[in-house]
């Protein structure tokens, strides 16, 4: 959910690829390399797992974690939550979202993910701008802000 990366890129990567504060990788679909920070959660989780094999994401036993063990895993965490959702894909548009909702730019969002801006646009403009009362309030709380200083003036 803090990198925004695709899970198939996340299970094949490499201990290689994170050099603390950033990941670095080149995202299956496309082609395209991509450096981005690793938020502090991930961080703190990556610097105090112990390395088991070449391979960030293992099992329980040390081996690669396929795909089918992560969206098992994924799942009996989420039924343990009492959770239906998010389905382990919606994490990469959950990142999105929430990048928004923090206050990213397009572009910045474009460079955690690796998307173009306009698929950014697309993303947010289909599953998360219009429906998210954060995201207005701090559209209004701007609004305002805005407002008062033109009256003051």
């Amino acid at each position: 959910m803090w990198s925004g990366q695709r899970q198939g890129d996340l299970l094949r990567l490499p201990w290689s690829a994170y050099e603390t504060p950033y990941i670095r990788l080149r995202q299956s679909k496309g082609g395209r390399r991509v450096a981005t920070p690793a938020g502090a959660p991930s961080r703190i989780l990556l610097d105090a797992t112990t390395r088991q094999g070449p391979l960030i994401l293992t099992n329980t036993l040390g081996r690669p974690w396929t795909s089918d063990g992560s969206r098992a895993s994924w799942g009996k965490g989420l039924r343990a939550c009492r959770h239906r959702r998010p389905d382990v894909h919606d994490l990469r548009g959950t990142a999105v979202g929430r990048l928004a909702i923090a206050g990213a730019s397009v572009p910045q969002i474009a460079a955690v993910i690796g998307h173009s801006l306009k698929d950014v646009e697309a993303i947010l403009d289909a599953h998360y701008l219009g429906r998210d009362i954060q995201l207005a309030e701090a559209a209004v709380l701007k609004l305002e802000a805005r407002t008062k200083l033109q009256t003051m003036v």
